[in-house]
Formats: C-alpha cells, structure tokens, sequence
C-alpha cells in the first residue's frame, strides 16, 4: 500500500472518529418526512399577482371512479400518465389573487382536518406565504362540494376569513339552498345541503349572489360551468392584455380527464353536462392560450391545456420567473 493511501484511510478514519464530526453526520441525516410540503408558488398576472397555496391529497380508490368505461381503459390512461394504476390521488390546490385592491380566495379549502389526514394544509401554507386570512376581502365560491367549502369556518365554528365578502353563484345556491332538491340530488350529494348551510351560515350578511358573465371584482368574470354541480362556475381574470382562468372542478386530474373528456366520473352531478362543459371550457382556453389554474392539477397546479386529438394535454407552466 502506497505511503499516500495509508495517510489518506488514517486522515478519514480519524474524521469519523471524532466526535464533532460524528455529531454533524448524524446531525445531517434527513428526519422523517411522511408527506410532501411544496408550500405555495407565486407567478403574476399583469400587475396581479397569484398565489397557489397547497392543501394536501385525497387517495382513493380507481375502481368505481370513471363510470362510462371499464377500468382497463382508465388504467391504460393512468400509465401513460406515469401514475398509480390502482387509486387515485387527487390534489388540493387553492388559488388567491392579490389586485392590490382586493386579496381574493377561489373557494376555501378542507378546512380544519382531523391530526395526520393528508389534507387540510392550507392552514400552515397559507403563513408560510405569508397570507393573513383576516386580509381576505373576498371568498369567490365555484361550488359547495365539501372539499371547497369546508375551510369556510375554523377550528372553533366561526368565519375563518372574518372580513370577507362570500360570492356564490346563484344556481349553485339556488339548488343546494334548497332541501326539496335533495331528493333529485345523486345520494353521494345530499349531504351538501346541510353542510353548505352551516359553512356559509356565518357569512349571511356579506353574501353576494352572482350570475354567469357577472363581474365579480375589476378583473375577473364569472364563467358558467354547470355540469359537476347544478352551478358549478369558473373564473376568468384579466389584466391589461395578461389572462389566466381558475377552472376549479371543471375536470379533476388533468392527466385523466383532460386526456379523455368523454370520461364520466363519480363527483359529477350530471356528468353529460359536466363532459359539454370540459370541452367548451378547454377549447376556450386552449385556443386562447389562457393560463389556467385547477383545484384538483398537480401542485403548483398552474399551466395551460393545448388540444390533442379527442382531448387535452396538460402543459404546466415554466417555474422560471416565478415572483
């Protein structure tokens, strides 16, 4: 053994040895890490600026969830996607928009969750991006499903955005805010009726009831949707010549159901008008090169659609330039 080699294994061996040394490896070694914590992502919309805040994942199973096609067929799209074959996980995503006049939320999250479920993370990521739900001046609904209105209240049952008007389409609350439609509601739904009410309960006096087209704020229209609810709607945003559109649950993962529009899937209130929908919002936007940002699109969950046979691919957005 060469007289280098030997000073060089002496050299290492002492190292490890110490005990400053052996502190600082083990010091290092990665903690546990269960989940994914991506936080928040910032990109600007003329003189807008977004914020997507992350609110965990929901894992279930595939079987049952397309019901129009057999599940090899669902599956041999998943695969081509690079994803699991045998659940579905689904992101939560929420969208907040800061005009400089008005820091606005696109629904409102899960919302408190019980300790160690996978979602419910908007809560932490909102402080991390450093957004103080008492500056929330408006709470723009898509839909009721629970996944969206749950985060209406905190912990302890009052408003979690306190200074917050809550904009909620009119077709939406005119279904749900009415019990005589339970009965002609798909049984996996009637119980929005009850939790609606109570999420948007404390909320009665700043709610304000907009139609399809309707300027919500300078900068952003409402966009009909209908079809995954009875007023289930988008929003468009705009800013000099700079457009993005939130298009909340208008498809689920883009992977599945912009690939394959024709997919009918088990959330979906009427799901022929929810495939009408899909296809008229996503020819808009791609045709236009619209931006888009979706609840349930892979984390950071902004980019853009661009048509692709009978369906969309999903390209998602640079992260170079973020703010």
């Amino acid at each position: 053994m060469s007289s280098f080699r030997r000073r060089s294994l002496f050299v290492t061996a002492s190292l490890l040895a110490s005990p400053f040394v052996t502190r600082g490896l083990h010091a290092q070694a990665p903690s546990p890490q269960p989940l994914p914590t991506p936080g928040f992502y910032r990109f600007k919309v003329g003189s807008f600026t977004v914020t997507t805040v992350h609110d965990g994942f929901f894992a279930r199973p595939l079987e049952g969830f397309v019901r129009n096609a057999p599940l090899s067929d669902v599956q041999a799209v998943l695969r081509d996607a690079f994803l699991p074959q045998d659940r579905l996980v689904i992101p939560f995503t929420v969208t907040f928009l800061d005009t400089g006049r008005d820091l606005v939320v696109f629904d409102s999250g899960n919302g408190v969750t019980a300790p160690g479920a996978t979602n419910g993370r908007m809560i932490a990521n909102m402080r991390a991006a450093g957004i103080d739900p008492a500056r929330v001046t408006r709470v723009v609904m898509s839909h009721f499903h629970g996944d969206h209105v749950n985060g209406l209240l905190n912990a302890e049952g009052a408003a979690a955005f306190p200074n917050a008007e809550v904009i909620v389409p009119e077709a939406e609350i005119a279904w749900w805010g009415d019990t005589s439609n339970e009965t002609r509601s798909p049984e996996g739904q009637r119980a929005t009726f009850a939790n609606s009410a109570r999420r948007l309960g404390p909320y009665a006096a700043r709610l304000r009831r907009i139609g399809p087209d309707a300027e919500v704020i300078p900068g952003v229209r409402s966009v009909a949707a209908h079809g995954h609810t009875p007023g289930h709607t988008c929003y468009h945003v705009a800013d000099g010549a700079d457009q993005m559109m939130f298009v909340a649950d208008t498809t689920n993962r883009p992977e599945l159901l912009a690939r394959r529009p024709d997919f009918h899937i088990v959330f979906d209130f009427d799901a022929v008008a929810a495939e009408a929908t899909r296809r008229r919002i996503f020819d808009r936007v791609a045709t236009d090169r619209i931006r888009i940002t979706g609840y349930h699109f892979p984390f950071p969950a902004n980019g853009y659609l661009a048509k692709e046979g009978n369906g969309y691919r999903f390209v998602a957005a640079d992260w170079l330039g973020a703010v």
